[in-house]
């Protein structure tokens, strides 16, 4: 419909006959695969003096037309459908055509535009509609398309303007489009910006003036603002771009600082070497920044590439080479002769690859900008050319965001219609991050998206050599696949550097300059640093890519010396926690909590190799250094589990008395229950007294003999050093708290707390004064409560914790009615980057003090998102939510009664018969009466300004009266321990439980 109608059949030309026949096929073909309405078509055909049956006529006509086309026409409710795929009409398919064309040219892919759009126009075969132009219908469809054709010219010749070559021949098709629209701003800026592009400049700013006289005489107008920047850059270019800078085929993305930067530095100093490992991006970022100064170099901006010339001898031939400079200068003198031969003004060249001829490189730069002041260089290596007033600019990885944008946009390159869903973008950040956001890496994981999901890729980096490769045909062999990126840097490197560099694959993270030193065998680690195989971070510290990384270590397993550089690593690092060990219990524990936390990597993968190889002797020694560590700086659970795979390779007093201790801090002790006898049999042959009183005195708490714990305690007190009496308090405060005696539970927690500050200890002070709290506040002393609290938090903040005191904080607020502080606390924690099991307690504590206020719904939304956390604290509060929307809590508060007599934590078991009381409210008042004395009875005190009591006690005595209340409370008050156990177990059976 481009021109006169054609229609064809399987390439065979289909006649269809009649002017009003055509007419209702092209109105059809308008809206191909759609329904058109019977009105419609009968308006279209006949838009006035129609015959007397216009839809009858209007059936005859399809009748004929079917004829012709005997599948293409349906008849479907309320009218008629061409069906055909829009494809097949030459107008729809120029309209999609120009739409991706113009999209393309909108994300700066200036080939693929060109190519759309040339294909869309050439579809073009005269006037639009011209069978049916005098038809109103077609009338204003026919304007439509000549508008969208008209666009997509301009479309294409901007374009092709971005391209290569010669731009000459567009300015005549864009005069003769200019001679029919003379008033169309586009065509004129176009015309424009060709005449600038091909040297015509002053024909280029005539070409403006004319047109800005033309509007002001016929119109009274001006210019618009996009024609007058252009005038505007006109004016200030003197001169025509020069250089052979090309235009890339993929779009550039991220960079927006790193490029200002290289900028800036060009702006400012003659040599500015790009710096990074192979792969980073550094030749794209060069030549973009190049591309940016171009128009400031008259003599122009040049690219060299080196990565192809191995002849260190041949450098300045070919500098001369690229620069089209060939048959100028002094013969028999390479450098005489490039520097004659240099244009005599501004000129910045760019010399891509240097690290291969680093030396001749380095030579050849500085004779060269010796020789000609109107030279600048921008060189890119994975190390300094080292010449005096060189400007370094390391580049770094590109940013996760950056980098997942990398993927999608290389992706949808070769795999049309993809989209990067919400469900793969974490699979897309975690492949970015695996291949250390190096661009290169990234754009040949997308190539792999051609075939596979993002989710495959992500789980294939195992082996991401042999998964990585196939890059592009015109790249250099050593871009072509990621082993050969990082075979290239380990092939400058002489035998004794890269069985250096190979050693240092065994750190997974970050290293100081005495650790490298002392694994590898090579004093002078910031030589890898300057060829990019590290990367120095701030400390000052080291650290590999995983990338090389990962090369490194194959080659190590390859030679068969991976096993010994491990060792040596262990080795180490075992050393460090024996030096860190004792000073972490004392006035220097946070400048070591700090080192031990940016060795934290190091230190775990020593402590996984010494126990999956069997090495006891340095598993222990890990084990034993750092058991106090990880009590301060990982998650209770977290830290156990690292302890328990200690004590299975190398039974060790200490590490079993942290482990016990961890277990008891992460209300898991009953874990611990099976191996009773074992850590015993460990605790009677230690010679340290302290140790051992901890051993059996956590065991007793966990078995439920706090008798024999206490004894323990008060054996082990006589004679310790200040940190083994404040441990041993703070282990004695447990036992009281199992026996439901606050009072002792506070005194013995005030001790601890005197003793860790005597030898200037935090985090014992810290934990201390956090189970201080919990005392104090169950004994209804708030403010000293809350007091302790905020001490415990400025402590365990210096220390990098201090979330668990803030949630316990919250906890406290609540008590007291501060509601709405207590919330921005917990909301603070979750803001910030709290362990899993705080973040956890943080939602519980919100979802308890929604559901305080009546919003149930709230509490179930914080309640779903701390699912994933094993604490009967989170039992107790889904518990107490189901009996609040009159739910069936029996089997959370069965679990989590269990979960607390299986630890022995009286205080935490008083808080699940208070759910319990809670379920029995509505059905047997004074049995929760009695169930809510027994939870007095258990912890020692009456918490009763809890909400939860607060609310239920209210509620008993409404019900109950308060004689009643009162007696069959105090009744159970007075219960002894087991007997109040029994109790709460008894209440879990009754038979109306909700």
């Amino acid at each position: 419909m481009l021109g006169p109608l054609e229609v064809t059949d399987g390439g065979a030309e289909v006649e269809v006959g009649g002017a009003r026949l055509r007419a209702l096929l092209i109105r059809l073909a308008l809206d191909a695969g759609s329904v058109v309405a019977v009105e419609a078509l009968t308006g279209a055909l006949w838009p006035q003096d129609g015959p007397a049956d216009p839809v009858h006529s209007l059936h005859s006509l399809v009748s004929r037309l079917r004829r012709a086309l005997p599948a293409a026409v349906r008849q479907v409710p309320g009218g008629y459908c061409l069906d055909l795929p829009p494809d097949a009409v030459d107008a729809l398919r120029f309209e999609r055509l120009a739409r991706q064309g113009r999209q393309a040219l909108r994300e700066d892919h200036p080939e693929p535009a060109a190519e759309r759009l040339r294909e869309a126009l050439a579809l073009w075969r005269g006037e639009a509609l011209t069978d049916v132009a005098e038809t109103p219908y077609a009338l204003a469809a026919a304007a439509r398309l000549h508008e969208l054709r008209l666009a997509a010219t301009e479309d294409r010749i901007a374009a092709e303007l971005r391209l290569p070559g010669d731009h000459s021949p567009l300015v005549a098709e864009l005069e003769e489009h200019l001679a029919a629209h003379p008033l169309r701003e586009r065509l004129r800026a176009l015309l424009i910006e060709t005449l600038h592009a091909t040297g015509r400049r002053a024909e280029a700013l005539a070409a403006f003036e004319a047109f800005r006289v033309r509007l002001a005489e016929e119109l009274g107008a001006d210019p618009g603002p996009e024609l007058k920047e252009l005038h505007l850059a006109l004016l200030r270019a003197e001169r025509p771009v020069r250089g052979n800078l090309r235009t890339p085929l993929s779009s550039f993305v991220g960079r927006v600082e790193e490029q200002a930067h290289l900028v800036r530095q060009l702006h400012e100093r003659r040599l500015v070497t790009l710096l990074g490992p192979g792969g980073v991006g550094k030749s794209r970022l060069a030549t973009r920044a190049a591309s940016e100064l171009a128009a400031e170099f008259p003599g122009g901006a040049w690219l060299v590439e080196l990565a192809s010339v191995t002849d260190p001898a041949a450098l300045p031939q070919t500098i001369v080479t690229t620069l089209g400079l060939t048959g100028r200068g002094r013969p028999g003198d390479p450098m005489g002769r490039l520097a004659d031969a240099m244009p005599a003004s501004p000129t910045l060249i760019v010399l891509d690859n240097c690290e291969h001829l680093i030396d001749a490189a380095a030579r050849l730069v500085e004779d060269l900008l010796g020789r000609c002041p109107h030279v600048r260089v921008l060189a890119t290596s994975r190390e300094p050319l080292g010449l005096l007033g060189e400007a370094l600019s390391p580049l770094a990885p590109l940013p996760a965001a950056d980098g997942v944008r990398l993927l999608a946009d290389r992706a949808a390159a070769v795999r049309p219609g993809f989209t990067l869903g919400e469900e793969d973008r974490a699979a897309a950040a975690r492949i970015c991050v695996r291949l250390d956001g190096l661009p290169l890496a990234i754009e040949l994981a997308a190539a792999r998206l051609r075939y596979a999901s993002v989710e495959q890729v992500a789980a294939g980096l195992g082996d991401r050599f042999l998964m990585l490769t196939g890059g592009s045909r015109t790249a250099l062999p050593r871009h072509r696949t990621l082993r050969a990126v990082v075979s290239w840097s380990w092939d400058l490197l002489s035998h004794e550097e890269r069985a250096a560099v190979e050693r240092l694959a065994v750190f997974p993270g970050s290293f100081t300059p005495e650790a490298a030193a002392r694994v590898s065998g090579w004093a002078a680690v910031e030589d890898f640093a300057d060829r990019s195989l590290l990367q120095f971070v701030p400390g000052p510290r080291y650290l590999m890519l995983e990338t090389i990384r990962e090369y490194g270590l194959e080659r190590l397993a390859e030679s068969g010396r991976l096993a010994a550089a491990r060792a040596a690593h262990a080795a180490y690092f075992a050393e460090l926690a024996e030096q860190a060990e004792p000073r972490l219990r004392g006035s220097g524990q946070l400048a070591w909590v700090q080192r031990l936390r940016a060795d934290r990597d190091d230190l775990l993968a020593a402590v996984r190799f010494a126990v999956d190889s069997g090495d006891a002797a340095t598993a222990s020694r890990l084990g034993a250094g750092l058991r106090f560590f990880w009590t301060i700086a990982e998650d209770p659970g977290e830290a156990a589990a690292l302890l328990r795979g200690v004590l299975e390779v190398a039974p060790h007093p200490g590490v079993a008395g942290a482990y016990l201790l961890n277990l008891v801090l992460a209300a898991d002790g009953g874990r611990a229950k099976g191996e009773a006898d074992g850590l015993l049999a460990l605790a009677a042959g230690c010679s340290q007294p302290a140790t051992r009183a901890m051993i059996e005195a956590l065991v007793a708490l966990i078995t439920g003999d706090a008798a024999t714990g206490l004894a323990a305690i008060d054996a082990g007190l006589p004679g310790s050093e200040a940190w083994d009496r404040g441990v041993l308090w703070f282990v004695r405060s447990f036992l009281d708290g199992s026996l439901g005696d606050m009072e002792a539970m506070r005194t013995d927690l005030g001790q601890a707390a005197t003793a860790f500050r005597a030898c200037g200890e935090r985090w014992g002070q810290a934990t201390a004064l956090s189970y201080l709290a919990f005392a104090r506040t169950t004994l209804g002393e708030f403010e000293a409560g809350a007091a302790a609290l905020e001490e415990s938090i400025g402590l365990a903040r210096d220390l990098g914790t201090g979330d668990g005191q803030r949630v316990w904080l919250a906890m406290v607020r609540s008590h007291t009615g501060q509601t709405a502080t207590a919330r921005a606390e917990l909301l603070d924690v979750l803001g910030g980057n709290p362990p899993a099991h705080q973040l956890g307690l943080a939602r519980v504590q919100l979802a308890n003090l929604a559901r305080y206020e009546g919003d149930l719904d709230a509490a179930g939304r914080h309640l779903a998102e701390a699912a994933g956390i094993r604490d009967p604290l989170f039992l107790l509060a889904r518990a107490e939510l189901a009996v609040a929307r009159g739910e069936d809590a029996g089997p959370d508060l069965a679990e989590a009664v269990a979960l607390a007599v299986e630890i022995w934590d009286m205080p935490l078991v008083a808080m699940a018969a208070v759910a319990v009381a809670s379920s029995l409210l509505a059905t047997d008042a004074a049995a929760a009466a009695g169930v809510l004395g027994a939870a007095h009875a258990l912890r020692g005190g009456p918490d009763a300004r809890h909400p939860d009591v607060e609310r239920l006690a209210r509620a008993l005595r409404a019900e109950l009266g308060e004689s009643a209340y009162h007696a069959a409370y105090e009744h159970a008050r007075r219960l002894d321990r087991a007997v109040a156990i029994a109790r709460v177990k008894a209440a879990l059976a009754y038979p109306r439980l909700r």
